[in-house]
């Protein structure tokens, strides 16, 4: 029986093309593909401000943090429930983060918890578009407009997501969408970094290029994050195709919530437009046993993000947090099933056999 994996990166023609122009171009490193990149990738999500192409979307949310003030002593409010590289951003610029709950249906920060964790020291906020569902952003930008706050978007998993006609990315300071290979769109490795304004664009672009915007003239203490062409090119073909990847990750969604049973499917606010980055459901009992019955029974591939919550890793054990019941029993009850848009129908029909088969079996 054939494998379906829970997530598949799709490289055609195009970008392998892509990638030979550049090679026989001589110019592998930043240049005219990724000054493109941007302006098309700003473009195609509707975003209204500019972008700057960065080495990983990790490196977009630390510089992000960094063009926007953030420093030490400072605290930037963060769901624990999301990957470590949320927290690991803040406190690469010598930040604290500190940890609030998350609602329990969109798994994004609950604002009322937001409200709760702010102190003296708070500067910002950082929601997380978990899964490729917008967070609630009009109460969370309602909280920092209140205390004075602002707001980073952490987009990763949320290329061409909205809320209410607005697109992620054009809420806060800035905003980082990731370009890893399992997102839903990739440039091999990336990420891409929407600004609110020319001062952080600015900011950006210096910390990215060891700290200068001209050759040999440093400003600040930069870092060498820089996108390749190479890997912009790949990007601009991706950007092509997304949006009919998109189409096909929500179809595959919508028939996997009309079909399961046994198991909580995942939600979609008012008007929120949901990417499905990641289907995810909640299993109530015995999670892990479910996941691997799912591998060895039916070879049915899935994923748990996050079982570990970011308050409970080394790292973090001294951060700040109230009680996180919600971020506790997601970290115990989700998981990620297939939904990419490699899979046909057949695919799909066997997920819902073996997920509703467990679900009774267990019930």
């Amino acid at each position: 029986m054939e494998f379906i994996p829970p997530a598949k990166p799709i490289i055609g023609d195009e970008e392998r093309a892509a990638v030979d122009r550049v090679m026989r171009s001589g110019m592998l490193a930043q240049g005219p593909e990724v000054a493109a990149f941007e302006v098309e990738f700003a473009e195609h999500f509707g975003l209204g401000r500019a972008c700057v192409a960065v080495n990983s979307g990790t490196s977009g949310q630390h510089l992000g943090l960094l063009s926007c003030g953030v420093k030490a002593g400072d605290e930037v409010i963060v769901p624990s429930f999301t990957f470590a590289a949320t927290a690991n951003s803040v406190a690469l610029t010598g930040a604290t983060p500190v940890f609030a709950d998350i609602s329990a249906d969109d798994f994004g920060l609950d604002p009322a918890a937001v409200e709760a964790a702010i102190t003296d020291k708070t500067v910002g906020i950082m929601p997380v578009h978990l899964y490729g569902h917008p967070a609630q952003m009009d109460g969370l930008m309602a909280v920092a407009q209140k205390h004075g706050l602002q707001v980073f978007e952490d987009a990763a998993q949320a290329h061409g997501a909205s809320l209410n006609g607005t697109p992620v990315g054009a809420f806060g300071s800035f905003a980082m969408f990731s370009l890893y290979p399992t997102k839903n769109m990739t440039s091999g490795e990336g990420g891409m970094v929407s600004v609110a304004n020319a001062e952080v664009e600015r900011m950006m672009r210096l910390y990215r290029n060891q700290g200068m915007e001209k050759q040999y003239h440093n400003e600040v203490v930069g870092f060498n994050n820089r996108m390749t062409d190479i890997h912009a090119a790949i990007g601009r073909e991706q950007l092509k195709k997304v949006d009919g990847w998109t189409k096909q990750r929500q179809a595959n969604a919508a028939f996997l919530s009309e079909n399961l049973t046994g198991v909580v499917t995942p939600p979609v606010a008012p008007g929120a437009v949901h990417v499905y980055h990641q289907y995810t459901v909640r299993v109530p009992e015995d999670r892990d046993g479910f996941a691997a019955a799912l591998k060895s029974e039916y070879a049915v591939g899935s994923g748990m993000f996050y079982p570990v919550p970011n308050h409970q890793l080394a790292p973090f054990a001294d951060a700040p947090h109230a009680d996180l019941p919600q971020t506790a029993k997601a970290a115990a009850e989700c998981l990620s099933l297939p939904v990419h848009p490699s899979l046909g129908q057949e695919h799909l029909e066997r997920i819902v056999t073996a997920v509703n088969a467990l679900a009774k079996a267990g019930a």
